[in-house]
């Protein structure tokens, strides 16, 4: 690789990094208010003994099992495992479900299955118009339990349906994709402080 290559290459890293450091910077304080409302809607699940449900396709299937995984295992300061579970992590389920009815009902038919008043569920999609996401959001309403959503490029159906839906103000899914994983753990360290608060009287 010529120098002049190497330098053009890292023109374009640094481009990338300052246009998400700009997102981040410049992130809207009501999207930013959001996020305290899921903490404060899952940390209460969490105390009643609820179960949080994730889904997501793709890299937001991804980043659907990682905050679940934060969730059950530890993130900085809980001593015991919560409640949560991806809905992308079973390929036999999964698989089934695409195959004998549709692959838009691969997360609706498993909330069905084991979802029930007072859980939760929190979609990811980039652009908000995933149907199988959207139908596993709608599926979470009709049963009672609070539907929270990480959108982008202005929310789409995902937004619409859901109880609380951040958006990411920004078209490009990388970028979009990056913030939720910041958005993710931030949001998995406020869910931490709100179980272990002290409850109101």
């Amino acid at each position: 690789m010529t120098m002049k290559r190497i330098t053009g290459t890292l023109k374009q890293v640094f481009t990338e990094m300052n246009e998400l450091g700009r997102l981040l910077t410049e992130f809207p304080q009501e999207e930013a208010e959001k996020l305290t409302r899921m903490a404060g809607i899952i940390g209460e699940a969490v105390r009643d003994g609820n179960v949080v449900f994730t889904c997501g396709n793709g890299g937001s299937a991804a980043d659907a099992q990682h905050i679940a995984g934060e969730l059950v295992g530890r993130f900085r300061r809980k001593v015991k495992g919560y409640k949560a579970h991806a809905l992308t992590t079973n390929s036999s389920v999964v698989t089934a479900l695409a195959n004998d009815y549709s692959y838009e009902e691969i997360f609706s038919r498993q909330l069905e299955s084991m979802g029930q008043e007072g859980d939760v569920l929190l979609s990811l999609s980039t652009s908000g118009m995933s149907p199988n996401v959207v139908k596993a959001a709608q599926a979470a309403n009709a049963l009672g339990m609070t539907s929270l959503a990480f959108v982008g490029r202005g929310g789409g159906r995902l937004a619409e349906v859901s109880t609380v839906a951040l958006i990411v103000p920004h078209d490009d899914f990388a970028r979009i994709q990056e913030v939720h994983m910041v958005l993710g753990h931030i949001l998995c360290g406020l869910v931490e402080e709100a179980v272990l608060a002290p409850r109101s009287k």
